[in-house]
């Protein structure tokens, strides 16, 4: 077993908002919670996944390989996702993804050495007013960031790793 009780214990609370004919309704938020747990999706996590799911371990693969929400391989330990659709590039995104990448010392789809830090590139996060817009982990948005909120960020990332 990949996952743990309580990951499989969330997994049954979003498997019972369905009927159980429709117990695939459930994948996008099961990849969701191995994800938290496990910080990215392995074949194998899909294939767990399929199996308590009950459905085709290709129908889990479809998901987690269409949304980009989903890591298929290692990061590091705080991704740090910068919005760089045209708004967002035009309003600072740009200026913000060269400061994050020197700063860390990555590229985009780079990892830090110390596996702390993943730089991606995101698409419209729906926040085109706040630019630039950061997106820690999935799941914390930061927006307004100029090179001292985002120097802010990462110190602040980088200790509690510690």
């Amino acid at each position: 077993m990949l996952l743990s009780e309580q990951c499989y214990q969330k997994i049954d609370r979003e498997l019972a908002k369905y009927p159980d004919d429709q117990r695939q309704s459930a994948v996008m938020a099961a990849l969701a919670h191995a994800q938290v747990e496990l910080g990215w999706i392995s074949p194998e996590t899909m294939q767990e996944l399929a199996d308590y799911i009950r459905m085709p371990a290709i129908a889990v693969q479809e998901v987690a390989t269409f949304y980009n929400m989903y890591n298929l391989k290692p990061i590091g330990k705080h991704k740090i996702t910068v919005c760089t659709n045209l708004p967002c590039a035009l309003s600072g995104g740009e200026r913000a993804a060269q400061h994050l990448k020197q700063k860390l010392g990555i590229d985009y789809r780079g990892t830090t050495d110390d596996g702390e830090f993943t730089l991606m590139e995101g698409e419209c996060m729906g926040a085109c007013g706040d630019a630039p817009v950061l997106l820690v982990n999935n799941h914390r948005m930061c927006s307004f960031m100029s090179n001292d909120k985002i120097d802010t960020l990462v110190g602040e990332l980088s200790g509690s790793a510690k």
